[in-house]
């Protein structure tokens, strides 16, 4: 795909505050965002998991759905899914290649990208002129770090949903959970209602304070539904998923109200009969606590996440204290140590590995951290090596293809710590859900100038 070689080329990873040059670009484009009904959906864990179920549970209700979701485990379009699935390249390329031509569609010259966009940003672009092309009732529109400057964050919301907060990024977002809750915030938009996750008081407050700010109707999704309501099928496991499920619940609420009257009186926003509860055992969420074989795949990368992982260790059968190797690599901007600490009790003896990600902590530096909260290790030179040296350990059984939940097997392997290293371990244990004859890297080259 040569026009995305193209893009990852000249732009590179970074943050540049300011939302200017991502309007200016739109607009160059005849706003594409603005034909995309979206639900934009920001937090610091979670979030791509209520997009999932929602994308889900939309389809289920009879709706074309969009997902626009980073990053990536293994390829590029798996950020882009449109009627349950990542899009084609061909569909790819048109975007981009109308992103990247030097005309608009009315002819009229238009202005060079400019260089401050990052990877990201162009990437969003291309994902409105996706779903501005195949007018999906709905899109699922996951922010990628904060909100208020998020790039997603040109995008005309018909509803704002804020999972779950706690502390990460906070070289960006700041150093408490309410200034981060203040940057998330910021895609509340007037008359739009937000649904807010379980979260901290702190957190409610200002949630709830800039809702009443801006006049958007605000609602806390635990007051509005119930883990009892989640159905018994639903397909992803972990009480943190339930957590997400009750967040998702209280949003399919608002976009599908259930009628007053007994009789099957079509839905005010509708004009057929839906009903999105069967999409809870539809949901596909590659990568996060997946079981394949023996293994555990899951994309844990910062302290709350880690968090929610030890709590679904702890309920599952078979994991007992200090029984799971640990294969993990890490991004260098995490708070690895006491992520390390979180899963520590779980954990007897682990292998240090580098992500496929140009800010990932190499693998002797990652060992030493290990070793640092009390976690025997040593280093691999590769994912490949590491899970070889897993897969010839005696009554290790060869994983089984696209049975991400598979319980034959007591648990021996955890694989955590980035989303990159959970997409090249599916891919290594034949668990990648989609066809793939090839690896496109999350992000290009990092920033000088951050």
């Amino acid at each position: 795909m040569k026009l995305l070689d193209e893009l990852a080329s000249r732009q590179r990873f970074g943050i540049k505050p300011g939302l200017d040059a991502m309007r200016g670009v739109c607009a160059a484009l005849g706003d594409p965002q603005k034909s995309v009904r979206a639900i934009h959906v920001a937090g610091t864990n979670g979030k791509g998991a209520v997009c999932a179920i929602l994308d889900a549970c939309i389809r289920a209700a009879g709706l074309r759905a969009g997902r626009y979701t980073s990053p990536h485990l293994v390829r590029l379009n798996e950020r882009f899914f449109l009627d349950g699935a990542p899009i084609d390249d061909s569909a790819l390329d048109r975007a981009v290649a109308s992103l990247l031509d030097s005309r608009t569609t009315n002819h009229e010259p238009r202005t060079t990208l400019p260089d401050s966009l990052t990877y990201f940003e162009l990437l969003t672009v291309v994902a409105f002129l996706v779903y501005a092309e195949a007018k999906p009732d709905y899109v699922v529109l996951e922010t990628g770090l904060g909100g208020r400057l998020d790039a997603t964050n040109v995008c005309s919301p018909a509803l704002t949903i804020i999972t779950r907060i706690g502390l990460d990024h906070c070289d960006w977002l700041g150093d408490t959970v309410e200034k981060i809750a203040a940057e998330k915030a910021g895609i509340i938009k007037p008359g739009v209602p937000v649904v807010l996750g379980r979260n901290v008081p702190e957190v409610v407050t200002v949630v709830k304070a800039r809702a009443a700010e801006v006049g958007a109707p605000f609602v806390y999704a635990p007051d509005v539904a119930d883990d009892s309501e989640i159905p018994a099928d639903f397909s992803l496991a972990g009480s943190f998923n339930r957590e997400n499920a009750v967040t998702a619940l209280a949003a399919l609420k608002l976009l599908f109200p259930v009628p007053r009257s007994p009789s099957p009186v079509p839905c005010s926003l509708f004009p057929v009969p839906f009903s999105p509860l069967p999409g809870f055992s539809r949901v596909v969420w590659p990568g996060r606590f997946q079981r394949v074989g023996d293994f555990i795949v899951d994309g844990a990368h910062n302290p709350p996440a880690a968090r929610a992982l030890a709590s679904a260790l702890g309920e599952l059968p078979g994991v007992a204290p200090r029984s799971l190797t640990l294969v993990a690599g890490f991004c260098g901007d995490k708070d690895v140590e006491e992520t390390l600490r979180i899963i520590a009790p779980f954990v007897r003896r682990a292998i240090a590995v580098k992500t496929n990600n140009p800010r990932s902590l190499e693998a002797e530096e990652l060992r030493k951290k290990m070793e640092s909260v009390g976690i025997p290790a040593i280093s691999a030179p590769t994912l490949s090596s590491a899970l070889a040296t897993q897969l010839s350990t005696p009554n290790s059984p060869t994983p089984v293809p696209h049975e991400p939940r598979t319980t034959n097997h007591e648990p021996r392997t955890l694989i955590c710590g980035s989303l990159f290293l959970a997409g090249e371990a599916l891919v290594e244990l034949n668990a990648y859900p989609w066809p793939s004859a090839r690896f496109d890297p999350s992000e290009s080259v990092k920033s000088t100038q951050r």
